[in-house]
C-alpha cells in the first residue's frame, strides 16, 4: 500500500470508484469548425485552468464525455486535467473519469491533480509518452468517507480562492512594472530624468548643431531632433541568414565553448559555430517584432562575438555623437505605427527605419540618462524577481494544499462519517444491479 491513512479512509483503485471512458478519435472528415455536432477535445492543447476551450466540433463522435466528467490527458503531456463543461466528443489523447456513488467530480479533479507527477512517472513510449487504460484503471488512490470528501473540496476551494487573489495581485504588479518601465523611458526621452543634472551642469553642456527635424514637441535646451540615420552606422549588409537545418549541422559535435550566440528579431534564438560581429551593437526587429505592443521590447543590446540573421537591423552608435544604450532605450519607447508596413506581419524596412526621429541630448547627458534609467530599471528588476519568486512559491503552496488534503491533514475527521469501505460496497452493488 502507499501509506497509512486516517480511520475511515481506504486505498482503492480508480476503477473501483469511477467509470473511465478512454477517448477514440473519429474520422477527420467528421471534424468541423462550424459548431456542428459536439465539441471535440483531443488533448491538453485545448485545456484552460478548469475548463477546456473547443476549437473543433464533431458530427459523428466515437467516445463521449458527459458534463462534469473529469478529462485527463493520457498522451504527451500525461496528467493534466480539466472539467468537461458539456457533453463532448473526446479523442485518444484524453480519458473521461466519472465519479460513482455520489462522489463529487471536483473531489476527483483535485485527487488527480495531486497525482499528476505519479501519472507522468508511469508514462511510456519513445515518440509520444502515454499511459494505458490499465494504468488508469489500476491507479491506486486514497478514498475518504463521502462526507469528508465534500469537506475537503470546500476547504481546497476556500484556500485556492485566497491563493488566486494573491496571484492576481502579483500578476498585476508584474504588468504595472512593465508600464512603469515605459513611463521611465518616456520621462527620460523628454529630459525629465536629468532636469536637476542640467541645472547643476549648465556650463559643461556643449551645443549640438545636427540637422533638426520638424517636430511640435519641445525639447530641453541643447537637445535637438534628428533622424536615426544621422546618429548610427547601419550594418545590415553584414548580416548573413542561415536556416535551422544548416545551423543544426554546424553545431553538431561542437563543444559549448566553441559556439556563439545567434540573434534574430526578438533577441537570442540559438547558437552557431561562427561569428560575424564582435562588439557592442543594437539589434532592432525588422519583421515579426511586436511593433504595436508598447510594453514589449523591439530593440536589444548585444556584445561580443555573435551571429545575426536578416530579421533584425544591426545598428552602432556613431562615436562622439551617440551611445548605444541611449539609442536602444529610445527605440524601445518609440511609437512605430507610422513607420511599419504590412497588415498581419508587420515590417520595418531600412528606408523607414532611417527616418525615425530621435530627441538627441548632448553626449554627456546621454550617459547620465542611461545611468538614471539603469538605476530605476534595477529597482524594477528586483521587485519583478521578488514577485516571480512569490509566484513560484504559490505553485508549491498549491501542491502542498493538495498533498495535505489527500493525506487526511487538511480537514478534521468525523467519527460519525460512514467509512469509505461501505461507499465502495454500495458502488459495487450499483454496478451489479445495472448489469442485471
Amino acid at each position: 500500500m502507499n501509506g497509512e491513512l486516517p480511520k475511515g479512509w481506504v486505498w482503492t483503485s480508480l476503477e473501483n470508484m469511477t467509470d473511465i471512458v478512454l477517448g477514440q478519435s473519429p474520422p477527420s472528415s467528421t471534424y468541423n469548425e462550424d459548431k456542428f455536432g459536439l465539441p471535440f477535445y483531443q488533448g491538453k492543447s485545448e485545456f484552460g485552468l478548469i475548463y477546456p476551450i473547443p476549437t473543433k466540433w464533431c458530427s459523428s463522435p466515437k467516445k463521449i464525455a458527459e458534463e462534469g466528467d473529469i478529462l485527463i490527458s493520457v498522451r504527451a503531456p500525461v496528467g493534466p486535467t480539466n472539467i468537461c463543461p458539456k457533453k463532448s466528443c473526446i479523442g485518444r489523447g484524453l480519458a473521461a473519469i466519472r465519479g460513482l456513488g455520489n462522489i463529487n467530480n471536483k473531489f476527483i479533479l483535485y485527487l488527480l491533480r495531486n497525482s499528476e507527477e505519479q501519472f507522468r512517472n508511469k508514462a511510456t513510449g519513445t515518440t509520444f509518452e502515454a499511459i494505458t487504460g490499465n494504468v488508469l484503471r489500476n491507479f491506486e488512490v486514497p478514498l475518504p468517507p463521502l462526507a469528508e470528501q465534500q469537506r475537503i473540496v470546500n476547504k481546497i476551494e476556500e484556500l485556492f480562492t485566497n491563493l488566486d487573489k494573491g496571484i492576481e495581485s502579483l500578476e498585476q504588479v508584474k504588468y504595472k512594472l512593465k508600464i512603469y518601465r515605459q513611463a521611465i523611458l518616456k520621462y527620460a526621452m523628454e529630459g525629465k530624468l536629468t532636469e536637476k543634472w542640467r541645472e547643476e551642469n549648465k556650463d559643461k553642456i556643449d551645443f549640438f548643431s545636427y540637422k533638426s527635424e520638424e517636430s511640435n514637441d519641445k525639447l530641453p535646451k541643447n537637445w535637438v531632433w534628428t533622424s536615426l540615420e544621422n546618429i548610427v552606422d547601419i550594418l545590415d549588409n553584414r548580416r548573413i541568414p542561415i536556416n535551422a537545418e544548416e545551423r543544426e549541422k554546424r553545431i553538431n559535435n561542437k563543444d559549448e565553448s566553441q559556439l556563439y550566440p545567434y540573434y534574430g528579431s526578438t533577441g537570442q534564438v540559438g547558437w552557431i559555430d561562427e561569428y560575424i560581429f564582435d562588439e557592442e551593437l543594437i539589434l532592432l526587429g525588422e519583421d515579426g517584432a511586436p511593433f504595436l505592443d508598447f510594453i514589449k521590447d523591439k530593440a536589444y543590446l548585444i556584445n561580443g562575438k555573435s551571429w545575426v540573421n536578416n530579421h533584425a537591423h544591426v545598428l552602432r552608435a556613431i562615436k562622439d555623437i551617440s551611445v548605444n544604450p541611449f539609442i536602444c532605450y529610445y527605440l524601445n519607447s518609440f511609437d512605430y505605427r507610422k513607420y511599419i508596413t504590412g497588415t498581419t506581419r508587420y515590417k520595418l524596412n531600412q528606408s523607414q527605419m532611417k527616418k525615425i526621429i530621435v530627441p538627441l541630448p548632448p553626449l554627456e547627458e546621454q550617459h547620465k540618462i542611461v545611468e538614471h534609467i539603469e538605476q530605476l530599471f534595477s529597482l524594477a528588476d528586483y521587485i519583478e524577481e521578488t514577485v516571480g519568486s512569490k509566484l513560484e512559491q504559490s505553485k508549491t503552496l498549491r501542491q502542498s494544499i493538495l498533498k495535505k488534503a489527500f493525506e487526511g491533514k487538511l480537514v478534521p475527521q468525523d467519527p460519525n462519517d460512514e467509512p469509505a469501505e461501505l461507499l465502495l460496497e454500495k458502488i459495487k452493488k450499483q454496478r451489479l444491479n445495472k448489469e442485471e
